[in-house]
């Protein structure tokens, strides 16, 4: 993992410590990583509400300078350099939330994956794991909805690393180990009776007798039992299945969905629209069409997106888009009241005289 994912999933986990449940820890940081983000914020809106005043400007001087690019230009330089305006300025919080982004993705999908093999290794042992909820979601490390079981699915076992399989296992105690193989050997005679995760060629010969085992526990099988009916429904690209112990209610991947449309509408270079001094040429004309593009791919990329990963990942994503709202509601609330005043100020000088 890289070094800000380690550092996100270090403060998630200390977190953690005091709330004792990993969704209110991911609530928490998120709040705490939205405030660290307000300065970066508040200088975003700044810098976007001088380009909407300097915008008349700067669309008088492209029909001034239609015929002449490099003049156009330079005049455009010129006004924002008098106007103390910085094309970068709306988009740097931006620029420094997508690698948070990034890195809470894998912060999330490595703790999940941890805590699907201890599930994995709990079944094994003849036990029903203890699932850790969040309010509706019955198992926050699976995704919120009704196409994903409560128990992790074979095809999500199959995806998690050696090394993940490997450090979980090295926590074992002996005993334990000794259970899980006389389980395994007991449903599947021809196990060789080793467990075995240090290279990725060792897990591809331990998994096969894993699942097999697994899915001749009754236990197990009833978790992830789909509805009659209800298994592998094509819809053009895909293929669902609505489970009878469905993991959630669908909540978290359609609140993201929405929270990014309303994001985008009142942050407008989140989707691209935000205006920004165009040039005569071909790729002026796109800008809005890219714009319009944006404006949706995002709501349903997000929607995409916590449908098929973990809840906590949902989660996080849903209340930081809720959250950068809710600041920038109160950021343009609070520069409305600043011209005010400052007209105010202005029309006062303007009377007394």
């Amino acid at each position: 993992m890289s070094a800000i994912t380690n550092a996100l999933l270090a403060v998630i986990e200390w977190i953690y410590t005091i709330v004792r449940n990993h969704g209110w820890s991911i609530v928490i940081f998120t709040i705490l990583i939205r405030l660290v983000l307000v300065p970066l914020d508040v200088q975003s809106r700044k810098g976007m509400r001088k380009m909407q005043k300097i915008q008349p400007q700067l669309n008088a001087l492209q029909k001034k300078y239609a015929n002449d690019r490099a003049k156009l230009q330079q005049k455009q330089s010129e006004l924002m350099r008098k106007e103390r305006y910085s094309p970068m300025s709306g988009c740097l919080p931006m620029l420094i939330q997508m690698p948070i982004l990034f890195a809470m993705f894998g912060a999330m999908r490595a703790v999940a994956n941890e805590k699907i093999v201890e599930q994995v290794f709990t079944f094994l042992q003849g036990e029903t794991p203890v699932y850790e909820s969040w309010l509706w979601v019955k198992n926050i490390f699976m995704a919120d909805s009704f196409f994903a079981s409560v128990a992790p699915d074979p095809r999500t076992i199959q995806m998690i690393t050696n090394d993940v399989w490997q450090k979980v296992f090295a926590t074992l105690q002996p005993g334990q180990v000794e259970m899980i193989v006389q389980n395994i050997q007991q449903k599947v005679p021809e196990f060789a009776g080793v467990l075995d995760f240090t290279t990725k060629e060792a897990l591809q010969t331990s998994l096969p007798g894993i699942l097999t085992a697994m899915q001749a526990m009754p236990s197990y099988m009833a978790q992830i039992q789909p509805l009659p009916g209800w298994a592998n429904m094509n819809f053009f690209l895909f293929t669902l299945t609505v489970y009878k112990h469905f993991n959630g209610l669908l909540i978290l991947p359609v609140a993201a969905g929405l929270s990014q449309l309303v994001m985008t509408k009142v942050n407008p270079q989140m989707s691209g629209q935000a205006q920004v001094p165009a040039t005569q040429g071909a790729s002026g004309a796109q800008a809005p069409g890219m714009g319009n593009f944006m404006k949706y791919f995002f709501p349903l990329f997000s929607v995409y997106i916590c449908l098929t990963s973990n809840a906590g990942f949902a989660l996080y994503w849903v209340v930081s888009n809720l959250i950068a709202t809710g600041m920038t509601f109160l950021i343009n609330l609070y520069f409305d009241r600043k011209e005010q005043q400052a007209e105010g100020v202005i029309h006062q000088e303007g009377t007394v005289k």
